[in-house]
């Protein structure tokens, strides 16, 4: 059985290599962005996670340098803050215990979509097979204290969607692992971008519920299994 230190270790680890994938698919800029991972000890101690470090490029990244916190948001251990966007993750964990990833993006398209405050269309197989229907939209709210997290809870508690967009910010994914939750933010730019390069062509044409529930069903259930 691993240790508490071990479990700890690993997972810093795990995220200096998931933070690099948001840099690889260009969904940050600079120091904004971050992923979290929860951390569930084998021996029952109260769950924590680790997030990136506040204000650290990615490029400077290290396993020591991500922070770790118990799911009110507090520093654990760690010799930088924790991103400012700590809250809003302890929140997810705090209300959502199936989530056990968290990730946030200022991804361009996805941003465009926030912006305007619409949520994205079901108009791609790929949409239906991710998210299950459209890409929600949550509710305009301050960074600094949990109102982003309540958001982002109200918004996908119940919805079959792993990925938020936060009304004039940006994305939030969640997933069974940080891993999913990485993967989930990058389709949602990637199907973001395609959807609005189809806006500009014409009129897009969305997917039949029926063809979505099906889409869904398969891809969740058959694909790759």
């Amino acid at each position: 059985m691993a240790t508490n230190d071990q479990l700890i270790k690993k997972t810093q680890e795990l995220l200096v290599d998931l933070h690099q994938e948001l840099v690889r698919y260009e969904l940050v800029a600079w120091t904004s962005g971050n992923v979290s991972q929860r951390i569930t000890f084998e021996d029952g101690s109260p769950d924590l996670f680790a997030i990136k470090p506040s204000g650290v490029r990615y490029e400077e990244l290290t396993a020591e340098l991500m922070v770790i916190c118990d799911l009110d948001g507090k520093l654990v251990s760690g010799t930088r803050s924790p991103s400012s966007d700590t809250a809003a993750h302890a929140y997810v964990y705090r209300n959502m215990p199936e989530v056990n990833g968290v990730v946030h993006t200022h991804s361009n398209y996805a941003c465009a979509w926030a912006a305007i405050g619409q949520e994205i269309p079901c108009i791609l197989t790929a949409i239906a097979d991710e998210f299950g229907g459209p890409i929600p939209v949550g509710p305009f709210a301050i960074v600094g204290d949990d109102s982003i997290g309540r958001g982002i809870v109200e918004t996908l508690k119940g919805h079959r969607s792993p990925a938020v967009l936060m009304q004039n910010h940006g994305v939030f994914s969640i997933g069974p692992s940080a891993l999913d939750a990485v993967k989930a933010a990058v389709m949602c730019e990637d199907n973001a971008k395609s959807a609005f390069i189809a806006r500009q062509l014409g009129t897009p044409i969305p997917i039949p519920q029926d063809a979505i529930e099906s889409l869904f069903n398969r891809y969740q259930k058959v694909y790759g299994k």
